[in-house]
């Protein structure tokens, strides 16, 4: 009876996970007690930091919630941290956490346009490369006068979309019939190879348009919530933010693209693949019957979803108001003139960012352990003893580093913080000040493409419904990834080198 009772907690302990993973979390959850009461409290959080990242490389294996969640509860009650400093770490980015929460419920009232333009954007354009530099590019003008996330949750919206249309199909099912996509069981064996060939093309396009995030995310104070903090700290509005950060991002840019087309022309790195003709066929006919059976109510739908469509550009761009505030407003202008009034319609679109929401407060809990240990605290007294003519190129590549392997809007947070108090405490003078804020900018959120968890946009599409339909992981990420880091680290560092 005891045997049979330990083993159903065993069981239950991280569901479904592998035996492997369950023994390794609770490794992690006894070695850390050892280590930090033996007195080794900056070693245990660091160790606690590497933990975590595996937990988020692990992301198909468990979702990071569960055993991420537990690592940080054993923080607090080790004392690595307390409940007030985590919650200090969330009402510091309650900005993003609004984002999250309204601005992806809102992109999921625009699914019907967004399917819609990016279905005829591919069955018209055939040519892979030009699809491909379309997505990235897309992503890159989107972030800079919207935000990374948003542009993110619509890719995901638009991959779904695309997938579940064909899965639906080769399911043989027709397509106005209700459909699980998440397994395949059901798919047909002659449509098994087109199905993998279409996630393979989805997984280019994909990654194509997130690395586009990055490329427009960091050349506005808009694109990322961290440069919103830097622009305040460096008293910059929109254009002069803009122009500040235009030597080395607009470079940056141009290698960007350069290098979706060279990726796409050489099939490196996992790119390259083409829309299988029968996956091609299929979304055709989908768009001929959708077309078809498009009544003036669904027209009036897609105009409308049109119109809020260009005040959210507009309210964004502006910057009205908080983006996760736009968000709300997008949601109730959408389900008001769109005849969606029923509880369970409103509350499906927040599925798909809840989960992720409550994994960003966790990750802030860890965010804590790193400021109350002072972990990132050696890097900085080292920057500054060097030469001041060093110092930004410096800077830059510290923050890339610790962005890929932390969260890049903690790291610029910390760093244009002590940089600022540097200012203020005469350390510094105000045009190296400035310098240096450019550094951490690009710093941050360039290198950081890396690893999922060093830009939320990353971290939000591996922990997606997206992300396990195409069959992408953490490492297929960062492999994919690869590429897009060496270039612009390298053209945003010799950037900072020439310019500055």
């Amino acid at each position: 009876m005891s045997q049979m009772t330990f083993n159903s907690f065993r069981s239950n302990f991280l569901g479904n996970s592998a035996d492997w993973y369950k023994n390794t979390i609770l490794v992690f959850l006894i070695i850390n007690p050892i280590l930090w009461f033996s007195g080794f409290h900056f070693a245990t959080g660091w160790l606690l930091i590497a933990e975590f990242i595996f937990t988020l490389a692990m992301a198909l294996k468990c979702y990071p919630l569960q055993p991420g969640g537990l690592l940080a509860l054993q923080a607090v009650a080790l004392g690595m941290t307390s409940p007030e400093m985590v919650y200090h770490e969330i009402e510091a980015n309650l900005k993003v956490l609004l984002l999250l929460v309204f601005m992806v419920a809102g992109i999921h009232f625009m699914r019907d346009l967004l399917l819609y333009t990016f279905t005829k954007l591919l069955i018209k354009i055939r040519n892979k490369v030009l699809l491909s530099l379309l997505f990235s590019f897309a992503g890159a003008f989107l972030s800079a006068f919207l935000d990374a996330l948003t542009v993110t949750a619509v890719l995901i919206s638009v991959g779904v979309g695309f997938y579940g249309v064909y899965h639906k199909v080769a399911s043989g099912k027709k397509f106005s019939d209700d459909h699980d996509h998440s397994g395949d069981d059901g798919v047909h064996e002659y449509s098994r190879q087109d199905l993998e060939d279409f996630r393979a093309f989805l997984r280019s396009l994909i990654m194509h348009g997130a690395v586009g995030t990055a490329l427009g995310g960091v050349c506005t104070l808009v694109g990322e919530p961290q440069n919103l903090l830097i622009a305040e700290k460096a008293g910059w509005e929109f254009m002069e933010f803009f122009w500040r950060m235009a030597p080395v991002t607009m470079p940056v840019l141009v290698a960007g693209l350069a290098t979706c087309l060279l990726l796409e022309m050489t099939g490196w790195f996992s790119y390259g693949s083409k829309l299988p003709s029968e996956v091609r066929s299929v979304l055709s006919e989908f768009d001929a019957e959708q077309e078809a059976r498009r009544t003036g109510h669904d027209k009036a739908k897609l105009v409308i979803q049109s119109i809020i469509g260009i005040v959210l550009v507009g309210s964004l761009a502006f910057h009205i108001a908080e983006v996760g505030l736009i968000g709300l407003m997008i949601i109730v202008l959408l389900t008001a003139f769109n005849g969606i009034t029923e509880e369970h319609q409103i509350g499906h679109a927040f599925e798909e960012a809840l989960p992720f929401t409550a994994l960003l407060v966790v990750f802030f809990a860890v965010v804590a352990v790193i400021h109350e240990q002072h972990l990132f605290q050696p890097v900085t007294d080292l920057v500054l003893s060097m030469n001041t003519d060093t110092q930004p190129i410096v800077m830059f590549i510290a923050n890339g580093v610790l962005s890929m392997i932390s969260d890049n809007v903690f790291v610029a947070t910390v760093y244009i913080n002590e940089m600022a108090a540097a200012l203020k405490n005469g350390v510094i003078t105000r045009e190296h000040f400035e310098l240096m804020a450019i550094a951490i900018n690009t710093g941050t959120n360039l290198p950081s493409v890396a690893t999922p968890n060093g830009q939320a946009a990353f971290l939000f599409l591996l922990t997606s419904a997206l992300a396990p339909l195409i069959r992408l992981s953490y490492m297929k990420m960062v492999y994919m990834a690869f590429p897009y880091t060496i270039v612009l680290s390298i053209v945003g560092g010799a950037a900072i080198l020439i310019q500055f």
